[in-house]
């Protein structure tokens, strides 16, 4: 059972463990003597103020210890150790729970469990089904070096799936597909401002091109390159601005051809020549008078 109260030879060793400090870790580091502390009979650990900025609120704890009925006292060990205001590295998590979307680049691979949740097996009965392996071993290889797939044997249950287009796997299961969609629809969905205000929906958008399997009843992708949602998946509860439907512009009215008047009528002179109806005109007078 641990004594509470220090072992009077060992607390009173206050040299040995300054000097066992300072021989190991150098005089300036070392700072004012904190007290004592009972680790057990006859052994107790010192405490030392750290003068290094980069270990605010740490201590150095030199523990010291001594064998029964003798007067000696015998160094244990020496450490640095975090007080209650001490600056410490936040807990560490699991790389699988650290991975973002868009930390993947060329060349990473992500193993996935073999009971993943989101997935399911594409085909049930044969015995040879195969899953991915974890690769956790390889994940700080330099060099990771990926075996080719082998085909399944001719005649099982994967090489008919393989045959009739089935030939992947694993599925996504009813759990991965409500995953997804929860995800999608937090960043294109019906509550985001964008779709808030928008004039329409994307279902009645021409726009939007549908997907496969279950997931088109809720979601499309959309392949308007002036959207914000352009390539994305979207739901079909989200919308834009750019709506096929929202402003449909009429098309602009042409001018009818010019039509160019050529009736054929008798040109008539604006100034008719006078001198010319004189001279038609004397023969007759000359014969008035004659």
């Amino acid at each position: 059972m641990r004594s509470r109260t220090p072992d009077r030879l060992c607390a009173e060793a206050v040299e040995v463990a300054l000097s066992a400090v300072e021989e190991a870790f150098g005089p300036d580091v070392v700072g004012e003597h904190l007290g004592v502390v009972a680790e057990g009979d006859r052994v107790v650990t010192h405490l030392f103020d750290c003068r290094q900025p980069a270990y605010r609120g740490w201590h150095w704890a030199v523990t010291l210890t001594r064998a029964s009925r003798a007067k000696s006292i015998t160094l244990d060990e020496t450490v640095l150790l975090p007080g209650d205001d001490s600056v410490l590295a936040p807990e560490w998590v699991p790389w699988s729970e650290r991975l973002r979307p868009g930390d993947m680049g060329p060349g990473d691979l992500l193993p996935t469990e073999a009971e993943d949740l989101r997935l399911e097996p594409g085909w049930i009965g044969d015995s040879d089904y195969p899953v991915s392996d974890p690769l956790s071993d390889l994940l700080d290889a330099d060099e990771i070096e990926v075996p080719p797939a082998t085909p399944p044997a001719v005649g099982t249950i994967g090489a008919v799936a393989e045959e009739i287009g089935m030939g992947r796997p694993r599925v996504l299961s009813r759990y991965g597909l409500h995953v997804a969609a929860d995800r999608w629809e937090e960043d294109y969905g019906p509550k985001t401002p964008m779709a808030q205000a928008a004039p329409a929906n994307c279902v009645t958008c021409a726009f939007l091109v549908p997907m496969a399997g279950s997931l088109r009843q809720a979601f499309g992708v959309c392949a308007n390159e002036f959207s914000p949602a352009d390539g994305r998946v979207v739901s079909l509860a989200y919308g834009c601005g750019g709506h096929s439907e929202a402003a449909v512009m009429p098309k602009p009215l042409r001018p009818p051809p010019p039509v160019l008047d050529e009736t054929a009528v008798e040109a008539l002179p604006l100034h008719p020549d006078r001198h010319a109806s004189v001279e038609e005109s004397t023969p007759a007078e000359e014969l008035g008078h004659s």
